[in-house]
């Protein structure tokens, strides 16, 4: 059975009924009568979360910050293709980011603040959609497999609290083709949510992400977004991002738009 109700800062919000309610039914009746319209799929009216966490490259920012940091070293096509696998989840993340990192051995650690100046450019919304979150309330979180170096200041420009990803190690000016301590994968990144949650006393969340590392988190999320994703992300989220930009999350959650906050 399908319906429609109006509902301030949404264009539309759909009623749909499936045999017990199933996720994935409920998925395939959206994509196939509403293909490429953006979505969230819950069982009630979306609220404003108390916690937001987000992935950083392809979903904060529109790149990968390690296929663009390996063109300085001329192999980019090499580590993004391992990337692209990584993503789709063909590969092992650990393994797949410690063979990328060791091939970056030897790069000077310049390139960084280069490959940031030159390379690196925010998601279109995504300083809005942080700005607005924040005004409602709301705490953030960057969580990331990438690497500090490029985490820490995207989360200082976006209006982040706080970021968790890896870190890129140097000596003597150069990356040493290794990390410094643990890996932040995917189990990483749904126990920084569920903690953050936990903080909040339980608070409704929401997570942004576009890979299969992101997929725990999303799931874990009250509304986990994917953004642009690849499939396997997509279909394990209850939200959909496929054709407009970061602040149609807040379209889907509710958030009108005269309530938004320009950073």
């Amino acid at each position: 059975m399908l319906g429609a109700d109006p509902l301030p800062g949404l264009e539309t919000v759909l009623q749909i009924m499936t045999e017990q309610g199933d996720p994935a039914a409920l998925r395939a009746v959206v994509d196939r009568h509403f293909a490429g319209a953006d979505s969230l799929i819950v069982d009630h009216i979306p609220q404003v979360p108390g916690v937001f966490v987000s992935d950083m490259d392809s979903t904060m920012i529109g790149q990968e910050c390690i296929d663009e940091l390996a063109d300085f070293a001329g192999i980019k096509n090499q580590i993004a293709a391992i990337t692209e696998r990584a993503m789709q989840g063909e590969l092992d993340f650990a393994e797949a980011l410690t063979e990328r990192v060791r091939l970056l051995g030897g790069l000077g650690e310049d390139a960084i603040q280069q490959c940031l100046d030159e390379r690196i450019r925010d998601m279109p919304g995504a300083s809005t959609l942080v700005a607005t979150l924040k005004a409602h309330g709301c705490d953030t979180v960057l969580v990331t497999g990438g690497f500090h170096q490029f985490a820490d200041p995207v989360a200082e420009r976006l209006g982040f609290e706080r970021v968790v990803g890896n870190r890129l190690g140097v000596a003597h000016g150069k990356l040493t083709g290794g990390l410094v301590g643990d890996i932040v994968d995917s189990s990483v990144k749904e126990a920084v949510l569920r903690g953050a949650v936990a903080a909040r006393d339980g608070a409704a969340s929401l997570a942004t992400g576009d890979g299969a590392n992101d997929i725990p988190m999303l799931v874990a999320a009250s509304y986990g977004m994917a953004y642009h994703a690849k499939q396997k992300a997509r279909q394990a989220a209850n939200g959909a991002i496929d054709r407009g930009d970061l602040r149609d999350v807040l379209r889907l959650l509710g958030i009108a738009e005269g309530d938004w906050v320009a950073a």
